[in-house]
């Protein structure tokens, strides 16, 4: 597939997008009559102005534009000693993934001039470009190849040059032939290469869906000739009035396609029947609501939006099988080959299992222990009364729960807007890192003594650090989710992966045994009489305690500026720094002014929100990506010649594609520097000589995939494979075929062993 997908992908995800907000999708809005062929789009001619100028031209359609840096000369007969292709300026436009560019609308002209040979009468020139149109398709990089008559050596008239060729050609990826014919003045035109005009959608792609039997759907497409399906971008979501779930069976066979944007991909043409098993949870007839999601492209024409149709299919009575090993894996939410591997094996009751150990675990991680330590701390202070124990844990539990709920119900929505996030999705807000930074600094001031959360700021916090206050309690508990964002605990990735695949209802369900993971300690201290009484008695040292607990949240604000400087530089660092001076001062100004004057309470809020406000210009500042495209550098070129100091080369789906084309053994790293688990396994493993020698003796390739910004690149790669998040990691076979999955926490064994197996196969 040609890197047109590169300008076109924001427009695929924005068409999704419009799909939700106009009730269809982008691709049924555009009819077969809204799209120019390319070749009227820009409509190309060509003329010897000297023996030593050639002009080229384009007439561009009214909503279509060409890319200057896109757009190349290149002498291929002819004795033309050409020199630089003498482009106008063009329209300054700033592109997603080419960064700051220049466009041409209505008309463009270029100049080659050079020397040409005294015997040369004609010249061949291949003529390079891509363009799109403004109602959201980009065509792929075209090339036509021109064949244009010179004026007579110098003795003769230039006005005896041909007229401009010009021509109809419709659009595609092989190189069309231009060629002109002198004989009786006219200008004859071949073309070769035509894909023609697009079919609509409903046209290029049939669907229908029919039963096997009582606990099988098979799902047909029947694609045009001339038109392909990608089947890694083919989703299945299944609703039903019984809670009837799908999953997909075994893939038909399909051909290698390669695509210099996402890689090797596994299509199919003509026909194509998909099995779906299907898991009923309840007895009885039932009707389910299939909506089908695909991709497709046309052979040498253009690509269309994802699309999506719904089909209805009437299930006959049947007992509910929902127990049965068969009912593993499956699900009513959306669901496609990468995200069935990702949890195959996992039913309903092992997923909240998972989820319940996995929260429990994450009391132990780094990022979690400084919130608990406050929870630590208010238990403590309750010890005298059982009830007051009990109130802590469950306003805790509260706020752990709806926090875990409401984290779980955004990432779903924005997955299903088509924004495909997954787990920590907000730390990848430069704003959002920022803030956790100022409210830890916050708290830890609080610890400190410096002001006291309490009298008129009890209603938008609670006490966090005093022996009462449900306020308090359930605040501590929304912390301790947010700063968990950044853990992935062992158990949580197959329980996370099992919610993004499954309906809202069950994911809500698996968040919530997060939560109630998280908080289980607290609830078995808040209801067992035992383990509460073993707490120490409240005293004089909880003064002290406190004060000692203020340094974890400081360092773990720390942390997060170190995270923002990864993400957007040393101007956010400076713009956080100043607002934590601000906030400082303001809340200082506060409980310095807390029985005086109503004024100085005020100035104190203005002084504190103007810190807050720092958060506003961090948010706006180009990300390294974004830094990099405007300086012309591509940061997803294939394998740099020189590695970083670990060895590793930067992820990009092109060079994944080059290295197993070779043959060898690729370890991919998806991590980002928010993400806690992802840097104690680096540390800890990825990081070893153990590991490197591993590597060597399997003549390993080490590709990182940085996360810690928004990449669609690496978000796509992430969905390929239904993962939820970082990290991830894959090891791919030196034979080729499906990589191998490795846990989100690795020891040195697994990976040794997984790589000792790629190179063997």
């Amino acid at each position: 597939m040609s890197r047109f997908f590169a300008p076109t992908i924001r427009l695929l995800r924005n068409a999704a997008l419009a799909s939700l907000l106009l009730g269809g999708t982008a691709a049924q809005a555009i009819e077969q009559d809204d799209l120019l062929p390319v070749d009227e789009a820009f409509a190309l001619s060509a003329e010897a102005t000297t023996r030593d100028a050639v002009e080229v031209r384009f007439a561009i359609a009214d909503g279509y534009y060409l890319y200057r840096h896109r757009t190349a000369v290149e002498v291929l007969e002819g004795g033309l000693k050409a020199n630089p292709l003498q482009l106008p300026d063009g329209q300054k436009h700033t592109d997603e993934f080419f960064g700051e560019v220049e466009t041409y609308r209505d008309s463009l002209v270029a100049t080659l001039t050079g020397a040409a040979a005294d015997d040369t009468t004609t010249l061949r020139l291949r003529v390079k470009y891509q363009g799109c149109a403004d109602l959201g398709i980009c065509y792929p990089p075209q090339a036509r190849e021109v064949t244009i008559a010179l004026p007579p050596a110098p003795a003769g008239d230039a006005s005896a040059a041909l007229p401009p060729v010009a021509g109809l050609l419709s659009g595609g990826r092989i190189s069309g032939l231009l060629s002109t014919s002198t004989s009786g003045g006219d200008t004859g035109l071949t073309a070769t290469g035509s894909a023609g005009l697009p079919l609509p959608d409903t046209e290029a792609y049939r669907l229908e869906a029919v039963t096997d039997g009582p606990d099988r759907i098979v799902v047909r497409f029947t694609i045009a000739p001339g038109y392909y399906l990608y089947r890694d971008k083919t989703t299945f979501a299944a609703q039903s009035d019984r809670g009837a779930l799908v999953r997909p069976g075994e893939w038909p066979a399909a051909r290698t396609h390669s695509d210099e944007y996402f890689g090797e991909q596994a299509v199919y043409d003509d026909e194509v029947l998909v099995p779906l098993d299907v898991i009923r949870t309840q007895a009885g007839a039932d009707t389910l609501r299939l909506t089908v999601g695909f991709m497709g492209c046309q052979e040498n024409g253009v690509c269309y939006p994802p699309l999506k149709r719904v089909l209805t299919v009437d299930l006959a009575d049947a007992p509910a099988n929902a127990d049965a090993p068969s009912a593993e894996g499956a699900t009513s939410a959306t669901t496609s080959p990468g995200a069935s591997r990702a949890a195959d094996g996992i039913g309903l009751f092992a997923a909240l299992a998972f989820a319940l150990f996995g929260g429990l675990i994450l009391n132990l991680m780094p990022c979690v222990l400084p919130i608990l330590s406050l929870k630590a701390l208010g238990l403590a202070g309750s010890g005298e009364s059982q009830a007051k124990a009990r109130s802590h844990a469950l306003w805790y539990t509260a706020g752990v729960v709806l926090s875990f709920a409401a984290l779980g119900g955004l990432a779903l929505a924005l997955r299903e807007a088509g924004l495909a996030l997954g787990w920590g999705f907000q730390l990848q807000q430069p704003a959002v890192v920022g803030g956790l930074a100022l409210l830890m600094f916050a708290v830890g001031l609080s610890l400190s003594g410096v002001f006291n959360l309490g009298g008129g700021l009890a209603n938008v916090g609670g006490a966090l650090t005093q022996k009462s206050g449900p306020a308090g309690d359930f605040f501590t508990g929304v912390l301790a989710v947010v700063v968990a964002a950044p853990c992935t605990a062992p158990f949580m990735g197959a329980a996370l992966a099992y919610a993004f695949a499954a309906s809202p209802i069950v994911a809500i369900g698996v968040f919530v045994a997060l939560g109630i993971g998280l908080a289980l300690p607290f609830l078995a201290i808040g209801f067992v009489p035992g383990l509460a009484q073993r707490l120490p008695k409240p005293g004089a040292w909880m003064d002290t305690l406190k004060q000692v607990l203020a340094f974890p949240m400081y360092l773990t604000a720390v942390w997060l500026v170190w995270v923002l400087a990864k993400q957007r530089g040393a101007d956010a660092v400076g713009w956080v720094l100043g607002g934590a001076v601000l906030l400082a001062l303001g809340l200082w100004a506060w409980e310095q002014a807390r029985f005086k004057s109503p004024t100085m309470r005020a100035f104190a809020i203005v002084i504190a929100t103007l810190g807050v406000a720092a958060l506003w210009p961090v948010q706006q500042l180009p990300s390294a990506r974004e830094a990099a495209a405007a300086a012309g550098t591509n940061a997803s070129a294939n394998a740099p010649s020189q590695p970083a100091a670990d060895g590793s080369v930067p992820y990009s789906a092109e060079a994944l594609a080059a290295l197993r084309t070779e043959g060898r053994v690729v370890f991919v790293n998806m991590t980002a520097d928010w993400c806690v688990s992802c840097k104690a396994n680096e540390r800890a493993v990825l990081s070893t000589d153990a590991f490197t020698s591993a590597r060597e003796a399997a003549n390993a390739v080490y590709m990182k995939g940085d996360w810690t910004d928004v990449d669609p690149a690496i978000t796509a790669y992430l969905q390929q494979y239904g993962a939820v998040g970082v990290p991830f990691y894959a090891v791919y076979p030196a034979s080729g075929g499906e990589p191998e999955i490795l846990p989100n926490l690795l020891t040195t064994g697994i990976v040794e062993t997984a790589l000792a197996k790629a190179a063997a196969k």
